[in-house]
């Protein structure tokens, strides 16, 4: 049973997968977080494929919904060593510079990030030796990066290798780990450890109000 601290702060969980009601990951995963919910968990959830089907996202609404939230969970598969297209898309659209970053974006500033994301192969696969040659890891410096960038955590990922061929006992205790995580939040054991959010100053020149007029050629 999960219990709910009196501190909860509220979460905003973003579910990215074509088709999850057939994914027995992503499909058990909302179940857990609507049992966290349940049990009292401030937890705004999107089924993001569901709420945009025509991939028509309206950023304003997102933006409001982000800037209500303490913690922005990505839950989505992993394709092609990325993220589903439609959670790249929203995040183009949504985190905006002058809002998520960049000067005067600071709407992000002190939040926490936590990807939770499932692989279709084994996690030995990840590997030098291995049909996809590196580890784990080194597929997340994107995520890691976008959170910095924004002045948010990025929290220790939760994956679940193998998704395709892993047992029952071991997705529901996966399930568990998930709604309790959801339901314990922000009083996590490694949150101490994790010290404060990155800072990422995007230089006025980078992102300049005018594009620079070229000349005309001769």
């Amino acid at each position: 049973m999960t219990t709910v601290p009196k501190n909860r702060q509220s979460i905003y969980l973003i579910a990215a997968h074509p088709h999850w009601r057939e994914s027995r990951v992503t499909r058990r995963l909302m179940t857990a977080a609507d049992s966290a919910r349940a049990a009292g968990a401030q937890i705004d959830i999107n089924d993001l494929y569901a709420t945009y089907p025509d991939y028509a996202i309206d950023a304003e609404v997102e933006r409001e919904r982000v800037e209500a939230a303490d913690l922005l969970v990505l839950v989505h598969p992993i394709q092609w060593y990325s993220m589903p297209a439609l959670q790249k898309l929203w995040l183009d659209e949504v985190l905006r510079y002058g809002w998520a970053y960049g000067e005067g974006g600071s709407a992000l500033l002190g939040k926490d990030l936590w990807l939770v994301a499932s692989t279709g192969a084994a996690e030995d696969s990840y590997h030098p030796q291995g049909y996809n040659r590196y580890f784990f890891d080194a597929f997340l410096p994107p995520y890691e990066q976008t959170a910095a960038l924004c002045g948010m955590r990025f929290l220790p990922p939760l994956i679940l290798h193998g998704a395709r061929s892993t047992d029952q006992a071991s997705l529901e205790a996966h399930a568990d780990t998930f709604a309790e995580r959801l339901a314990s939040y922000p009083d996590w054991p490694e949150m101490d450890e994790l010290g404060v959010c990155a800072t990422c100053v995007v230089p006025a020149q980078d992102r300049p109000e005018t594009a620079p007029v070229e000349a005309p050629a001769s």
